[in-house]
C-alpha cells in the first residue's frame, strides 16, 4: 500500500470516527426530545391514579423530575457513558438489566434472520442479474417486491397456519419447548449457545426448530431489498470494460459473473447493510410480537403499553446507538475494500 493509499485511508477513518460523537449526541438529544414532548411527566402518566399525590411527588423527585429539564438531559447523557439506561417506573428494573436478560433472544433473532436473507438474496439476485428482462428475472423481481411490502405480523401469521398449524412441522412461538427451557442453565441468555454449553443437543436442535419460522419471517423481510439491490448493482458491473475485456480474452460466461463481476458488485451492497440495521431492529419487534419471542422487542411492546417511557427511552437509545455503531464499522470496512470511498 503506498503512503499516499494508506494516508487517505488514515485521514478517512479518523474523521469518520470523529464524526460518531456529534452523531451519537444528535441522536441522542432526539430520543430525549421525544420522550418529553408527550404533556406530564413519566412518572404521572405511567402511575397516575394508580398512586397517591405524595407517592408521584416522591417517584418524580427519585428519578430526578422534579429538576430542570438541562438538568435532566444532563444527567441522561453522562448515564449513557456510565451504560446505565435508566430504571423502569413501573416495575423498578434497571433497563440494563432488560437488556442483559432479553438482549440475547433479540441478538439471536436477528442474526439468524440476516444469514436467512443473505441465503436467499445473493442467489437470488445474481440469478435475476444474469438473467435481466427475462421470466426468471421478472418472477424474481415481483418475489422481492412481495416480501419487502408484506407487513411482517402478516407473514409471520401465513407461516405460522402453513407450517405449525396446517403441516405440523415447526412450532409456532417461544424460543424452546418450556420443559426444555427450564432445564437448560441460563448462563449467557443466548439459548442455543447455553444449550451447548450445557452439552444438552436435544435442547440445541429444539431452540433451532423454534427458531426456523421467525427467523424466516424477519429474513424474508430483508431478502426482498437485498435481492433489487444485488440485481442492479451486478447488471452495472456486468457492463463495466473489465468485464468485457475478460469476455474478449474468452473467459467463460460462468466464470466472468461470479469471479468478476459479482464480487465487485458486493462492494455497494456492505454499504446498504448497514442502512438496514434499523430495518432489522424494527422488524424484530413486530417478529418478536408475532412469535412470543421474549426478546428486547417485546418488552419494549409491553413498557408502551403500560406507557413507562423512562424504559422505553432506554431501549430506543440502546436501538439508536446500535444503529449509529454498525453505520461507523460498515463505512470503515467500505473504506479498506474500496479505495474510491476515502477521497
Amino acid at each position: 500500500m503506498s503512503s499516499r493509499t494508506s494516508g487517505s485511508l488514515r485521514t478517512y477513518l479518523v474523521t469518520r470516527v470523529l464524526l460518531f460523537v456529534p452523531q451519537v449526541l444528535i441522536i441522542l438529544t432526539i430520543v430525549f426530545v421525544l420522550m418529553r414532548v408527550a404533556p406530564g411527566d413519566p412518572v404521572t402518566v405511567a402511575l397516575g391514579g394508580q398512586r397517591t399525590p405524595e407517592q408521584l411527588a416522591e417517584l418524580r423527585a427519585d428519578a430526578g423530575y422534579d429538576r430542570s429539564i438541562f438538568v435532566q438531559y444532563a444527567e441522561y447523557i453522562t448515564g449513557i457513558f456510565r451504560f446505565d439506561l435508566g430504571q423502569t417506573i413501573t416495575d423498578s428494573r434497571e433497563v440494563t438489566d432488560i437488556i442483559k436478560t432479553n438482549g440475547g433472544a433479540t441478538l439471536t433473532l436477528t442474526v439468524a434472520a440476516f444469514l436467512v436473507a443473505l441465503l436467499i438474496a445473493v442467489p437470488f439476485g445474481l440469478l435475476a442479474g444474469r438473467y435481466r428482462d427475462t421470466a426468471l428475472d421478472a418472477t424474481l423481481r415481483i418475489f422481492g417486491i412481495v416480501t419487502y411490502a408484506a407487513p411482517v405480523f402478516f407473514l409471520g401469521l401465513l407461516l405460522q397456519l402453513a407450517f405449525a398449524r396446517g403441516l405440523g412441522w415447526l412450532p409456532s412461538s417461544s424460543q424452546a419447548s418450556p420443559v426444555v427451557m427450564a432445564t437448560v442453565e441460563q448462563r449467557t441468555n443466548i439459548f442455543l449457545l447455553d444449550a451447548l454449553l450445557d452439552g444438552d443437543t436435544s435442547a440445541f436442535w429444539n431452540g433451532v426448530e423454534h427458531l426456523i419460522l421467525p427467523a424466516l419471517t424477519l429474513g424474508l423481510l430483508l431478502s426482498g431489498i437485498f435481492i433489487r439491490i444485488i440485481r442492479i448493482n451486478l447488471i452495472q458491473t456486468l457492463r463495466s470494460d473489465y468485464v468485457e475485456a475478460a469476455r474478449a480474452r474468452g473467459v467463460m460466461e460462468r466464470r466472468v459473473v461470479v469471479q468478476h463481476a459479482f464480487r465487485n458488485a458486493l462492494v455497494p451492497f456492505v454499504t446498504i447493510l448497514g442502512l438496514q440495521v434499523a430495518l432489522l431492529l424494527g422488524g424484530a419487534i413486530l417478529t418478536e410480537q408475532t412469535f412470543n419471542w421474549n426478546g428486547i422487542g417485546s418488552q419494549l411492546v409491553r413498557y408502551l403499553e403500560n406507557r413507562d417511557y423512562v424504559a422505553v427511552q432506554g431501549v430506543v437509545t440502546l436501538f439508536a446507538l446500535a444503529v449509529v455503531t454498525v453505520s461507523l464499522l460498515i463505512d470503515i470496512i467500505n473504506a479498506i475494500i474500496d479505495p474510491r470511498v476515502r477521497y
